[in-house]
């Protein structure tokens, strides 16, 4: 069972349901993969909402890697998702959401008070 605290997700991948997750590794693998040169040049390419099947499933690789399966590129790429393409779509848009959200409710926290000058 996933834990939105922890940034999981499920996803049924090849009709199995599966955990996926953005760890810190899964993300310096996705940053070297996009050739971003930090988490909000990252954050800033995802936010474009333009991402190619490629993309997509470099996503879900780093996710399924970070939940700790081992697969590889060519096979996340022949995989299939309830929904089809849509399917894979939603998955990477939960994914990229529970990852950069504020909390896993996706509400941002309110800012700490400013320090007190003495």
């Amino acid at each position: 069972m996933p834990n939105a605290r922890r940034g999981e997700i499920a996803a049924v991948l090849d009709g199995r349901v599966r955990v996926l997750v953005l760890t810190l590794g899964a993300l310096a693998e996705l940053e070297s993969a996009f050739g971003a040169d930090d988490l909000m040049a990252l954050a800033a390419r995802f936010e474009t909402g333009r991402l190619s099947a490629r993309d997509a499933a470099c996503i879900i690789k780093a996710g399924l890697n970070g939940a700790g399966e081992s697969v590889t590129l060519a096979e996340v790429e022949r995989m299939r998702a309830d929904g089809g393409a849509a399917g894979f779509a939603r998955i990477v848009a939960d994914l990229l959401a529970i990852t950069f959200a504020a909390d896993a409710v996706g509400e941002a926290p309110a800012s700490p008070p400013p320090p007190q000058q003495a």
